[in-house]
């Protein structure tokens, strides 16, 4: 039997508006890493990625094995938020990673993106983007839960989301909030197995309450 393995991207804003809170997000996303990888279970099969994104998208780590991810690297306040960029990127990285895996030998679940962002997009037609992402007719469209940090729209974090939508409350610092949100994606993956690799079907049950967030309802799941 081939190993089961799930690409989990990270695809988090570089905008101008995160420079004041970057410390606290880079924390943040090292905490998250640090949750995923030290569960052995939802370690072992996890593929992990980060694509930080502002005025274009950069892959900041390609798709790695966990065991060989010591920490991830650090975000960069940079230029406006185009969403577009992202996705685009985003949609190449999974074709090319998915194909590669199954090259290798390995059964491939449906990625997961966890999507991050605090500002308003300042690109249009972004949608169009998303859109060639998330359709069925692209064979590894993956499952996306957004989070909203600041200044960012609620409704276009509902646009974005295809599984989970979250919007920052304040009780928290992202740092702590992002770490809960591990510790409950974790969880979700040991409990989910090999459903997760299910097309129609929901798959990743992610917790709706995550400190430090208001969990959004989505009009379509």
């Amino acid at each position: 039997m081939s190993e089961q393995v799930l690409p989990f991207y990270l695809v988090c804003d570089e905008s101008g508006s995160m420079t004041a809170g970057i410390d606290d997000m880079n924390d943040g996303l090292g905490k998250l890493h640090a949750e995923i990888a030290n569960n052995p279970v939802v370690a072992d099969k996890t593929r992990f990625a980060v694509i930080g994104f502002s005025d274009d998208a950069e892959v900041l780590l390609p798709l790695s094995d966990l065991a060989d991810v010591e920490e991830i690297p650090g975000l960069t306040a940079k230029g406006g938020t185009c969403f577009g960029a992202a996705f685009k990127r985003l949609k190449q990285e999974i074709q090319k990673d998915v194909g590669q895996l199954k090259a290798d030998g390995h059964s491939v679940l449906r990625p997961v993106v966890f999507f991050l962002s605090d500002g308003q997009a300042t690109d249009r037609g972004w949608e169009s983007a998303h859109a060639d992402l998330v359709s069925p007719s692209f064979p590894a469209y993956p499952k996306i839960v957004a989070f909203g940090l600041e200044q960012v729209d609620e409704n276009t974090i509902k646009r974005v989301a295809t599984f989970k939508a979250f919007m920052a409350d304040g009780g928290v610092s992202p740092a702590v909030a992002l770490r809960e949100f591990a510790s409950s994606l974790t969880k979700s993956i040991v409990r989910s197995g090999s459903t997760l690799a299910g097309t129609g079907a929901p798959t990743l049950q992610v917790e709706d309450s995550v400190p430090g967030f208001t969990s959004l309802p989505l009009d379509q799941i």
